[in-house]
Order: structure tokens, then C-alpha cells, then sequence
């Protein structure tokens, strides 16, 4: 899928770059930028999905999944920088106003982008949630912004065209950098998000509430000789999980069967969160006390089919 984004950016770029030259478009050049920064992105996203997918190795004992992440973030950063650039082409275009020539070259080459990017974004999106890849995903949002930046300056294209068919003489060549503003404004927002979701986890920050709620829901229902559980540790690193915690059990309960609760709480979070990594840490409880009743009404987890 990285691939195909690779492709399309780059037709894109060539026919947005021939066609704002040719007309004099400030909007339609910053859309060429635009789909340039997005080839550039779908090129680190490419090589960083294939780098992520490699398995672990003495260099990157728990993988290679934060390529992903760190893709993400540096193409956010990317975008800001474009963002820059068209901001400043477009005020001197506003100090410095210039006709506008073949204007409907200009929205041919806009309708295409928006028809080309909503359908590559639609499938990028659905692997990256497949996968959980950071780095399909961030190059998701930058076609599926790219799709409303295209279709807004296509709008300004049209209104110039009309402006000159029904009222000659009117001056709406303003549209041209004012619309390249807006755009720039749509690429900063979405980078700030897109800076916020991919470098979180370069920080390791925990997962989501709702998947930490579920391991913690998970393990407060265990029973079995389990007594209880604490230092519960989570992390993300591209679509990998890693769930860290101390797993409290019967002190007189053998080695064997407390690796063998151990193997299925790893499998039933495992069977839950697809591509997680497990580590739990067996302790003897301090208080056989501390045992379930059999009166407690909580679901038990780990049960004779499990063990």
C-alpha cells in the first residue's frame, strides 16, 4: 500500500508542478508542494513499514517498531515546513498579484488530485487500522488532507472561471493566494496532530484507557491460586504492545503450575491485543489470606480449561 501512495504522489506532483507554472498559480504550486511532501512521506512510510516488520535482533532486542513512529514524526515536521514555505509564497503573491492564464488546466489537475487521493487514502486507511500501522496511517491523513486542500483550491479555480464568464472586469485573482493560505493553515493542523500521535510513543506513554482498562479489568477477574497482581506497565511501539506487570500467586503453589498461569494469561492477552508482547513477573503472596473465596462473584479467568 506504501507503494501505491509512492506512485500516485508522484504523477501528482509532476502534473500539479507542469500545470502551476504554466497558469501562474500560487495555489496550485503549494498543492504541488503539498503532494510533494506527501511523496516524500509515503517514501519514509514504505521503507519504514518493511523496517518495522523485521523480527527482533541483537542490536534491537524488542524490534523494530518505532521506525514507525519515528516516520511519522518526522513527516509531521516535514509539513510544517512546507506549511511555511506556501504561507510565504502566498502573502508575497497577495503583495504582488499576477493574472491568472488557463485557469481550467487548473481545476482538471485539482479535480484529479481530489479523486486520486480520496480513493489511495481510503485504502491506506484500512490497512493501517488492519495493521495498526503508524506509518500507513500518518500517510493516510496526509492524502485524505490533501484531498480537502485540492478540492478547496479547485473551488477558488472555479469561482476565478466564473468570476470572468459572468462578471468581467471583476478582480477575484485574490482567491488564488488566499486559498493557498488556507491550505497551508489545514497542513499545520494536521501536522500538530499527526506530531502528537507519532512521537508519543518515541516517550513510551502507556496505551489508550480503554486497553490498559481492559488488562486491568482482565486481571482483577483471575482466580485459581492467583491472588492479585501491581506494577502494571504498558507501552507502544508502532503496532506493537508490550504489557509488563507482577503476577501475585499462592506461595505454595509449584513452579510448574505458576508457569503455567503465566502462559495463559500471556495467551489470553495475546489472543485480545494481536501483535502484543507479554512479560509477567511471578511473586508468592505475602498472606495466604489474600486468596479469592469461593464466594466472590467476579468471572473467573484462568479456569480448569485454561490450566
Amino acid at each position: 500500500m506504501a507503494l501505491l501512495s509512492v506512485v500516485s504522489n508522484s504523477l501528482l506532483v509532476i502534473l500539479k508542478v507542469i500545470v502551476g507554472l504554466m497558469i501562474g498559480s500560487v495555489s496550485v504550486i503549494s498543492e504541488a508542494i503539498h503532494s510533494g511532501v506527501d511523496l516524500l512521506a509515503a517514501v519514509i512510510a514504505f521503507f519504514a513499514v518493511k523496517t518495522s516488520a523485521k523480527p527482533a535482533d541483537k542490536e534491537h532486542p524488542f524490534g523494530h517498531g518505532k521506525f514507525e513512529n519515528l516516520s511519522g514524526t518526522i513527516e509531521a515536521l516535514l509539513i510544517f515546513l512546507a506549511a511555511a514555505w506556501i504561507i510565504h509564497e502566498a502573502i508575497d503573491k497577495l503583495m504582488r498579484p499576477e493574472l491568472l492564464e488557463e485557469v481550467d488546466w487548473g481545476i482538471a489537475v485539482m479535480l484529479f488530485s481530489v479523486l486520486a487521493n480520496t480513493v489511495v487514502s481510503k485504502q491506506l486507511f484500512n490497512v493501517g487500522k488492519e495493521t495498526d500501522s503508524v506509518a500507513l496511517l500518518a500517510d493516510a491523513w496526509h492524502l485524505r488532507t490533501d484531498v480537502y486542500t485540492s478540492a478547496g483550491v479547485m473551488v477558488s479555480l472555479v469561482l476565478i472561471r466564473a468570476g470572468e464568464e459572468i462578471m468581467p472586469g471583476t478582480d477575484l485573482q485574490w482567491l488564488d493566494p488566499v486559498a493557498a493560505i488556507i491550505v497551508a493553515l489545514l497542513i499545520i493542523k494536521a501536522a500538530f496532530h499527526l506530531t502528537i500521535s507519532s512521537a508519543k510513543d518515541l516517550l513510551d506513554v502507556s496505551i489508550s484507557q480503554d486497553e490498559e482498562a481492559w488488562i486491568n479489568s482482565y486481571l482483577s477477574g483471575l482466580r485459581n491460586g492467583v491472588c492479585g497482581y501491581h506494577d502494571l506497565r504498558t507501552r507502544k511501539a508502532g503496532s506493537e504492545i508490550f504489557v509488563d506487570f507482577h503476577l501475585l500467586v499462592d506461595p505454595v503453589m509449584s513452579v510448574e503450575e505458576s508457569h503455567r498461569i503465566a502462559d495463559s494469561i500471556e495467551r489470553d492477552i495475546q489472543e485480545h491485543f494481536r501483535e502484543s508482547k507479554v512479560i509477567i513477573h511471578i511473586e508468592p503472596s505475602g498472606n495466604s489470606s489474600d486468596l479469592p473465596t469461593n464466594n466472590d462473584s467476579r468471572s473467573n479467568k484462568i479456569n480448569e480449561a485454561h490450566l
